[in-house]
């Protein structure tokens, strides 16, 4: 069983930026593909950010060159480095671990950017 933990929400200005991270149990976090999600208060969840076992990533168009997600399996810890947040990064922040039909959520960090 996959346990996924994030931290470092919080209150940010925007132009700030601020680093989640969620950490992993389990024994398969280093060949997994990981995972970033946000949902802004009446929106669906929406995909931010993925890095495969590899480290090949991809993200959303609208955190390209704002974001940076990474991985370190040596402490089973993925990461998102955000940066030049704008008010409309507003959101729950969730981590995800999907490893063929295996897939795990963290339960959510909170980044509140404001004007």
């Amino acid at each position: 069983q996959v346990r996924l933990v994030e931290s470092g929400g919080g209150l940010v200005q925007a132009g700030g930026s601020l680093r989640l991270s969620c950490a992993a149990s389990g024994s398969i976090f280093s060949i997994a593909t990981m995972g970033w999600y946000r949902q802004a208060p009446g929106k669906s969840r929406e995909l931010v950010a993925t890095i495969t076992s590899g480290g090949s990533t991809n993200y959303e168009t609208s955190v390209k060159g704002r974001f940076t997600i990474s991985r370190d399996n040596a402490k089973n810890t993925m990461y998102l480095q955000m940066s030049s947040l704008k008010p409309e990064d507003t959101a729950v922040y969730y981590c995800n671990l999907q490893y063929y039909s295996s897939t795990a959520w963290g339960q959510g960090t909170q980044v509140t950017v404001s004007s």
